[in-house]
């Protein structure tokens, strides 16, 4: 089923095609379905809603009959009824076959785990070929979800993720065109989460790993955002340029510390930063989502 929900966007409903899992920490899930079709994005950081199934539900439920009406039809439904919501960017789009892969960050799955694993999470943990969810994404390929747009005379790209940006920031850095001046910082909660990305761009990669070993305890991430990647950045030396752009996003506390280094301390025109709160360290989407 599906219903057009403040155009250009939509539902899309889709299954489970496979799985691979990228790193101790990250897992790629493949999804298809006759809708994609009209799924159209020309965005490497494309943001997407996916709903998900409770344990024991056959498909998200969604009032999507109520057409425009769905919203607050979905947010009136019991709390163990209604479909988990949340956040995504899409990892790669290709045709015949129509599928689109989605690389979700998984916290809290792994035995012994410090933190307790979301339903994201703990779907994604478990997903399987035949599982059934809704995509609220594009029908146009250049729409107001797309935030990664380096103006024309760029002439260094700069970019910082961690491991929820890792899937944009990688999909950005694999569409760079040859020629282009890049310098990335991206961050992965294990060694093993480390990815061998291809780009025609001259790009400077530097993985930055939070736990090197077990025994390592997490670097604690806060409002003042994580220590380790702000003495990394304000330690780093960029290469000159005279009119560079900036793509930061992740963890919503760092966002905007990295922003303040970049536009205070260096001195790059804020209107070339651009900057995107995925996450906020201990608060939940649906918190976020109260909050407005």
């Amino acid at each position: 089923m599906t219903t057009a929900v403040a155009a250009p966007f939509r539902f899309f409903s889709l299954q489970v095609v496979r799985t691979r899992r990228l790193g101790p920490s990250l897992v790629r899930v493949t999804f298809g379905g006759p809708d994609l079709h009209a799924f159209h994005s020309d965005g490497r950081d494309q943001s997407l809603s996916l709903f998900l199934p409770h344990p024991g539900q056959p498909e998200p439920v969604v009032p999507l009959e109520l057409g425009d009406g769905w919203w607050q039809g979905w947010r009136e439904l019991p709390d163990d009824v209604r479909a988990v919501m949340r956040s995504y960017t899409l990892r790669a789009l290709r045709r015949d076959p129509d599928e689109i892969d989605i690389d979700f960050a998984l916290h809290g799955v792994e035995p012994g785990a410090s933190v307790q694993a979301g339903p994201a999470s703990r779907w994604a943990a478990r997903a399987a070929a035949g599982d059934r969810v809704l995509l609220l994404g594009p029908a146009i390929a250049d729409n107001r979800a797309i935030r990664f747009r380096p103006p024309e005379d760029t002439d260094l790209v700069v970019v910082w993720g961690d491991e929820t940006a890792v899937p944009a920031a990688s999909a950005i850095i694999e569409a760079l065109p040859a020629g282009t001046r890049a310098r990335v910082w991206l961050e992965v909660p294990h060694a093993g989460d480390v990815q061998d990305l291809v780009t025609e761009a001259d790009a400077e990669i530097t993985w930055l790993v939070k736990n090197e070993t077990p025994e390592t305890p997490r670097t604690p991430k806060t409002v003042e955002g994580s220590p380790m990647v702000l003495d990394t950045l304000r330690n780093a030396q960029l290469p000159p340029a005279e009119r560079p752009y900036v793509w930061i996003a992740g963890e919503s506390g760092c966002v905007k510390q990295l922003r303040r280094h970049f536009v205070r301390e260096r001195g790059i025109d804020r209107r070339r930063v651009t900057f995107v709160g995925y996450w906020r360290s201990g608060v939940s989407e649906e918190q976020l989502r109260a909050e407005g």
